[in-house]
């Protein structure tokens, strides 16, 4: 039977991803070698790089603009201690929007650093909805948010106009939907939701923001480091970027993030309209700020659990079950999940409606 991967991560990937990484396992460029054996210094591997590189900036359409792509290792987590290492001051400050369980954690890493002006925060309505109105202080370093909150099902829809470097966590819906990506100074990206497997992770650098703290900053800590040397500095996660290159080349050779945003409305709209229509169900995010990667809802009548777990387990659908911190439903729509497996999930709950 046909699996319809709703992970939230790791999670689903391209079919040709699986099938072009397992044979780089078995042997790499006919190499005879195998990718997981072969030096991260061989002219294959710098390839490999090399084009990882420069195609996240041609995605991102900021190739010529200013900016570097790395690729790091210590997932996510690590740049909410990079990011206040590389733009605080000593002495200085920062200001963060607190939308979420990962926001949350970025800030109490930046507290390290110096102090963390919270801008504003929905964790009393338990990260329903997207603050706004708020008001970024002109004196901070930066200003830090995260775009989609793979937990709670939020979404950043806008962001917002500063003088300040913004630095955005763009982990879980990085290359599903166009955006002025110029707008922001840094990126990054755990690369287990839309660009590859675990083990590596995507930092977009605008590089003229670096440099100015007047910190010392450890050597592997360090952005302008890891950017001079190639993203070698140490030895890279060699099988997890390559599987993100395929990644890479696979969202390109469909059309881009123009072409897959298309797809990710279509996916998102499909859901949400079931989520709406069906009294069995409720969406717990704000409407005006649902994520298109992850839809979270609940059973308005937790009785029917039992029989709604059974039907979609059995249609072949796997990695629903909401967060553990929040319960319910969460269905992750990453790019590589096809419109055919939200339908599979759709026709489940429509189903369940006419037994109960």
């Amino acid at each position: 039977m046909k699996k319809h991967n709703y992970s939230a991560g790791p999670c689903i990937l391209p079919q040709e991803v699986f099938e072009k990484s397992a044979q780089a396992i078995l042997n790499f460029n006919d190499s005879g070698l195998s990718l997981l054996e072969i030096s991260h210094r061989s002219k294959d591997f710098v390839a490999v790089m090399e084009e990882a590189r420069a195609l996240v900036l041609e995605l991102l359409d900021l190739k010529g603009k200013g900016y570097q792509a790395i690729f790091l290792g210590g997932g996510a987590s690590l740049e909410f201690l990079m990011v206040p290492y590389n733009l605080m001051k000593e002495s200085g400050k920062a200001a963060y929007l607190d939308t979420g369980t990962w926001a949350s954690a970025a800030i109490k890493e930046a507290n390290f650093f110096g102090e963390t002006i919270v801008v504003a925060s929905s964790k009393e309505q338990n990260y329903n909805h997207i603050p706004k109105g708020y008001t970024i202080p002109a004196d901070a370093d930066y200003f830090h948010c995260t775009s989609n909150n793979t937990i709670f099902g939020t979404q950043m829809k806008e962001f917002p106009s500063t003088d300040l470097p913004i630095v955005c966590d763009m982990s879980s819906d990085i290359f599903s939907r166009k955006l002025d990506f110029t707008k922001f100074d840094i990126i990054y990206a755990g690369a287990q939701k839309n660009m590859g497997p675990a083990g590596t992770t995507l930092v977009v650098i605008k590089e003229e923001v670096l440099g100015k703290t007047g910190r010392a900053i450890p050597s592997m800590l360090d952005y302008a480091k890891h950017i001079k040397a190639d993203s070698m500095y140490n030895t890279p996660p060699v099988f997890p970027v390559y599987a993100s290159l395929l990644t890479l080349q696979w969202l390109k050779k469909l059309g881009g993030i123009e072409a897959i945003e298309k797809i990710n409305d279509a996916k998102a709209a499909l859901l949400y309209a079931e989520i709406d229509r069906n009294p069995l169900f409720k969406g717990t995010a704000a409407v005006e700020d649902r994520s298109n990667m992850n839809a979270t809802f609940l059973l308005n009548d937790e009785s029917h659990a039992a029989k709604f777990d059974a039907m979609w387990k059995a249609a072949g659908i796997s990695g629903l079950p909401g967060h553990r911190s929040v319960g319910g439903y969460r269905a992750s729509m990453y790019n590589a999940l096809p419109l055919e497996s939200v339908q599979v999930l759709v026709d489940v709950m429509k189903a369940l409606e006419s037994k109960v």
